[in-house]
């Protein structure tokens, strides 16, 4: 399916503020990016990089006054989510280097905290694919999913005291629990088509299988529509932006994902 982004964010700036913006979606297995628009007012030199993830990364100084980011991209992607019950867990002495780092504890996911719980969690289901599986069903029956509720990044101890989240918090939970059974997982953040309330969103993927897969026990089934934008071990790797200073205030921020199609192109 073909699907249209849209990200939209106005911020006042006090005075000279550096940003790192993680905005634009990467063309890769899972989607194609045709078409991309990106207008920062007003325009100031923009720097470019990628991060030690993979992500397109844009490091720029925000003058004093109004400062507005605008992103539009067209994405084809497939219209459903790979699946693969049964796909093995793979030996960490056959993993590629790549994703050995998303075996470890980091900020928001503290992985060696969960051993006993993931253990529960899964006892009975086939090693790998099988128990991310159970893990994204046991998040999405045991924890709340309430959108909108936190503005900051919770670790996956607290999420789990607190029986509640959002996107990212559930996500951060699921990571914690699969990486404690040494499976290889990250947080992806972007955009999902239909998503309700409409924002930007978070979900998670394994290395099973030789490849990676996608979970998300915020919705109730996972269908196609993920579009992702940057890939990371908990949510201090994946922010859309970072400011370096306290006098900036984000005043609006409006996202969309339409659906259109291939002739309108």
């Amino acid at each position: 399916m073909w699907l249209r982004t849209i990200c939209d964010m106005s911020f006042e700036v006090e005075i000279p503020t550096t940003f790192i913006l993680m905005l634009r979606q990467r063309s890769g297995a899972n989607q194609w990016v045709a078409r991309e628009e990106y207008r920062i007012r007003p325009q100031v030199p923009v720097y470019e990089f990628t991060d030690n993830y993979g992500n397109l990364c844009q490091r720029l100084v925000a003058p004093v006054g109004p400062f507005e980011i605008f992103t539009s991209s067209d994405v084809l992607i497939n219209d459903l989510v790979d699946q693969a019950p049964g796909a093995p867990f793979v030996e960490i002495d056959k993993l590629p280097e790549s994703v050995l780092s998303y075996l470890l504890p980091s900020r928001y996911c503290e992985s060696d905290r969960f051993n006993d719980m993931a253990a529960s969690i899964t006892e009975g289901h086939a090693m790998g694919y099988d128990q991310v599986k159970a893990i994204e069903t046991w998040l999405r029956n045991n924890i709340s999913y309430l959108p909108g509720t936190s503005d900051i990044a919770i670790s996956a101890i607290e999420v789990n005291e607190r029986q509640s989240g959002v996107c990212r918090d559930l996500s951060h939970l699921g990571i914690a629990l699969c990486r404690s059974l040494s499976i290889p997982t990250r947080l992806v953040v972007g955009y999902l088509y239909e998503l309700e309330p409409m924002d930007l969103h978070a979900w998670f993927e394994a290395y099973v299988g030789g490849r990676w897969y996608t979970f998300d026990a915020t919705q109730s089934e996972i269908t196609g529509g993920y579009i992702a934008i940057g890939y990371g071990r908990d949510a201090a790797d994946v922010a859309i932006f970072n400011q370096f200073g306290p006098s900036v205030t984000l005043e609006t921020q409006r996202v969309e994902v339409q659906l259109i199609e291939e002739e309108k192109l």
